[in-house]
C-alpha cells in the first residue's frame, strides 16, 4: 500500500522531488534531539509550492499516510523526527523572500527561509526581524513558527508569535487558508495565526508567513557582570527587572558553562566567577550607556565584583557568540542533554538554587545558561560518555527539574516546544481540562490524525 501511495503521489505531482534513497531517509530521520531513535521515514518529499504541499496533503489524507513537516531539523524536542510509515515533507525548497514591504514594515516569506538570511535581507532596508534563536544561522522561519522559537532578544522584543501578522496554512484536508495579513490591528474571528504558531505542524502546514519588522536599532552596547555565587546572579536579574530596566539581551552562564566556553572558544572569561550575566542595550547613543549604568548598579547591589564593558562592536559580537555557542561547548564536556524551562522572572534565583540542589542530589554535572531576563533557562545535564549510570540519573534529574519548575509557577518548555520529549508533562503543566481542549482542537482540524502524529499530545 505504501509503494502504491508513492506511485500515485509521483504521478499526481510529476514536478515534485520525491526520494526513497537510503542516505536521504537517514538524513531526515532525526532532528537535533540526538538521543532519540526514530524510525526511517517512508520517503521524503521536497515541495516547491503551496499547491504541491496541498496536493501531498490531499493524497496523504486519502491514503491515511502520516505526514511530518520539517525544516532544517534543528528542533530540540523531537518535533520533526520521522514517524513509522510516514512521509517527511521537507519545506527547504520553499525558501524565497517574496516581498519586503518597507511602507508597512512587513516581510512575506516562505517557510524554508533561513532566519539569518531574512535578517540580512531586511537589514539592507534599515529594518530588523527581531526573533533570533541561538541556531539562527541554520534554522528556518517555518521551524521557528512551528515551535514559537525564542532567542537572545526575547526579553525586549518577544518570541516568534509576537512577530507574526498573518499565515498561509494548508489544512489536513488539503484546503489552503489565510489568517491575518498586513493589518496591525485585526480582530475578525478567532486568532488562528496564534493557534498555528507553536503547534509543531500538528494542526496544519505553514507555507507562507507575513512577519512584522521594526526599524533597525542602534548598535548594541554590551556589559559583562561576574558574580561570586549563582544565587547572586539571579538576584541581579530580579533587581534589573524590578528597577524597570529593559535591555535587549539579559543572558546568564554559570561557572561550568563559562569554563566550557573558554575551553572551546578561548574567550578569556573569568573562570573564578560562579556566574556571569551578559547585558546589552540597543538604545541610541547616551541612552544605551545610561541603561547599562542602571543594570550595572543592580549587579553591584547583588554582589558583582567584576564588570566589563565591550570596547567596540567586534568585541561585543565575540562575547555574544560565546553565549550562543554555550550548548555546543557543553557537548564537548561529555554527553550533554539541554533542557528548556521557564519560571516567573522573580523566581529565577529560586530556580537556580533548585538546579544546584538537583545536581548535588543526583550526582550529575549541570551547566546552566539561558535567557535569564525572561525567566527561560537551559540547564544542561552532562555526564561522562563511559558512565553506565549516567542516563538513569539524567532521567531522575529531569523529573526533579520539572517538578521544581512547576512548584515555582513555571512551565516545562519556554521555547523548544513539547515535541515527543515532554508529552508526559503537558497535563501537569496545563491541567487535564486544558489538554482536553487541545485534543478537541486537534481532532477538529485533523480528524484523521495524519499531521505529525505522536507529537505534543
Amino acid at each position: 500500500m505504501t509503494d502504491r501511495f508513492l506511485e500515485i503521489l509521483a504521478a499526481a505531482l510529476p514536478g515534485l522531488r520525491l526520494t526513497t534513497d537510503a542516505t536521504d531517509l537517514e538524513a531526515h530521520r532525526r532532528d537535533e534531539t540526538a538521543y532519540l531513535e526514530p524510525p526511517l521515514p517512508l520517503a521524503v518529499a521536497f515541495p516547491a509550492s503551496t499547491a504541491e504541499v496541498a496536493g501531498i496533503v490531499r493524497l496523504a489524507a486519502a491514503h491515511r499516510v502520516p505526514l511530518v513537516p520539517r525544516g532544517a531539523g534543528t528542533s530540540l524536542s523531537g518535533g520533526s523526527i520521522a514517524v513509522e510509515g510516514g512521509l517527511t515533507v521537507s519545506l527547504m525548497r520553499m525558501n524565497r523572500i517574496l516581498e519586503i514591504d518597507e511602507e508597512n514594515r512587513v516581510v512575506v516569506v516562505q517557510p524554508g527561509v533561513i532566519n539569518a538570511d531574512l535578517k540580512k535581507a531586511v537589514a539592507a532596508h534599515g529594518l530588523l526581524y527581531a526573533p533570533d534563536p541561538a541556531s539562527y544561522e541554520t534554522c528556518t522561519i517555518g521551524g521557528n513558527l512551528a515551535t514559537n522559537s525564542g532567542g537572545l532578544c526575547c526579553v525586549k522584543y518577544g518570541v516568534t508569535r509576537d512577530a507574526v501578522l498573518g499565515l498561509e496554512v494548508v489544512l489536513a484536508d488539503g484546503a489552503v487558508i489565510r489568517t491575518g495579513g498586513r493589518n496591525v490591528k485585526d480582530v475578525a474571528g478567532y486568532d488562528l495565526a496564534s493557534l498555528f504558531v507553536g503547534s509543531m505542524g500538528t494542526l496544519g502546514i505553514v507555507t507562507e508567513a507575513t512577519l512584522r519588522l521594526i526599524p533597525m536599532p542602534a548598535p548594541k552596547q554590551t556589559l559583562l557582570a561576574f558574580f561570586p555565587s549563582i544565587e547572586a546572579s539571579g538576584q541581579a536579574v530580579a533587581g534589573i527587572v524590578r528597577d524597570g530596566v529593559q535591555p535587549c539581551t539579559l543572558e546568564l552562564m554559570d561557572a561550568f558553562t563559562i569554563r566550557a566556553v573558554n575551553a572551546a572558544y578561548t574567550l578569556g572569561l573569568d573562570e573564578d566567577a560562579a556566574a556571569m550575566l551578559l547585558v546589552e542595550s540597543d538604545l541610541p547613543g547616551a541612552a544605551a550607556a545610561e541603561e547599562l549604568d542602571r543594570a550595572e548598579r543592580a549587579c553591584v547591589a547583588a554582589g558583582s565584583g567584576l564588570l566589563v564593558r565591550a570596547r567596540d562592536a567586534a568585541e561585543a559580537d565575540l562575547l555574544r557568540q560565546g553565549r550562543r555557542m554555550a550548548h555546543y561547548a557543553l557537548e564537548e564536556m561529555g554527553v550533554s542533554r539541554m533542557e528548556d524551562v521557564v519560571v516567573p522572572r522573580s523566581r529565577v534565583p529560586d530556580l537556580l538554587r533548585a538546579i544546584h540542589e538537583i545536581g548535588e542530589r543526583r550526582e550529575i554535572r549541570i551547566g546552566v545558561f539561558g535567557h535569564a531576563g525572561d525567566g527561560n533557562l537551559h540547564p544542561s545535564f552532562v555526564f561522562d560518555r563511559e558512565d553506565p549510570t549516567g542516563a538513569a540519573r539524567l532521567r531522575e534529574a529531569q523529573d526533579d527539574l520539572y517538578r521544581a519548575v512547576l512548584a515555582l509557577g513555571g512551565s516545562v518548555s519556554g521555547e523548544h516546544g513539547i515535541g515527543v520529549v515532554k508529552k508526559a508533562w503537558l497535563e501537569a503543566t496545563r491541567g487535564a481540562d486544558a489538554v482536553r481542549a487541545m485534543r478537541a482542537i486537534k481532532t477538529a482540524l485533523d480528524p484523521l490524525g495524519i499531521l505529525n502524529p505522536g507529537k505534543m499530545l
